[in-house]
């Protein structure tokens, strides 16, 4: 009996491989994220993949398991679409991903937002707690008027600079790369103060509508405005935003009809760099980009 059940696990092991995240896992991965109920179109799971790298674990020929990260220049790294189906967890395969993963990125800081069922997982591998986002979604309950152009207007390519640095001072990364794809996808938006710009939002297709965020301002009501303009010409969509749960913006989202539906640990791996002047992180692209 012994021998055959070594012989069994013996034949799991050969057709089980960790190999590199490629455009021919895409359909794959749509289907783990299916299984989860995770809102990600084929799109989504395209465009992440255009910007990132990562792996699968491939056995008997599907996609079982499936972790990307994403390189913020030699220092930082966001980490993301970590899925491990249902029928073969307890495994050892999230094990697996991770560490192909931390490889691969280290020695970078890496920052990841957690499920409670992942966070064990990150925990034996010395990542720490330091927040939480809470998911707002729904579909707005009234049209919103947009700031004055003079206030809150609509990004220029001459504003990228302005942009990249504002991100760097309120999240301590550097993804010029990042930045411009989602502008490239989306509509963003400015607040200027003297003419300055010291705010931007992105709005764009994501999951089940649109996603607003980044948006990286001074103050909450900085970030209402920036929120306020990105929501103007959208109308009557779903629409989601990731928020810390002290951005104070939570009961501003409810009332306008985005409801708190769940929430995420943000971890990080590393010495978390300390934002480096007034301006802060007040929605996420999504909660692997960051």
């Amino acid at each position: 009996m012994a021998s055959a059940v070594t012989q069994a696990g013996d034949r799991e092991n050969e057709d089980v491989a960790l190999v590199p995240f490629a455009r021919s896992h895409l359909e794959g991965a749509l289907k783990l994220s299916q299984e989860m109920s995770w809102p990600y179109l084929l799109r989504d799971w395209e465009f992440a993949l255009q910007l990132g790298r990562g792996f699968v674990v491939i056995r008997a020929g599907a996609v079982v398991g499936t972790a990307l990260w994403w390189p913020y220049g030699d220092t930082h790294a966001s980490a993301g679409m970590i899925i491990v189906s249902k029928a073969v967890q307890g495994r050892g395969y999230g094990a697996r991903l991770m560490d192909a993963l931390l490889a691969a990125a280290r020695p970078r800081i890496v920052t990841l937002n957690s499920t409670v069922e992942g966070m064990a997982l990150y925990q034996r591998r010395d990542f720490v707690p330091i927040g939480v986002i809470h998911q707002h979604h729904g579909i707005p309950r009234e049209r919103h008027e947009a700031p004055g152009p003079c206030f809150v207007r609509a990004m220029a390519p001459s504003d990228i600079g302005a942009i990249v640095g504002l991100d760097h001072e309120a999240t301590g990364w550097t993804r010029r790369e990042m930045l411009n794809r989602l502008i490239e996808v989306g509509d963003g938006y400015v607040l200027l103060r003297d003419g300055i710009p010291r705010g931007y939002a992105i709005s764009r297709l994501f999951g089940r509508g649109h996603v607003v965020g980044p948006v990286v301002a001074e103050s909450p009501s900085d970030a209402r405005a920036l929120i306020e303009a990105a929501l103007a010409p959208l109308g009557s969509v779903f629409v989601r935003v990731d928020t810390s749960a002290t951005s104070q913006l939570g009961e501003w989202l409810e009332g306008i009809g985005l409801q708190q539906v769940s929430d995420a640990t943000t971890m990080v791996l590393g010495t978390q760099m300390p934002s480096t002047g007034p301006a802060r992180t007040f929605a996420l692209a999504n909660q692997s980009f960051g």
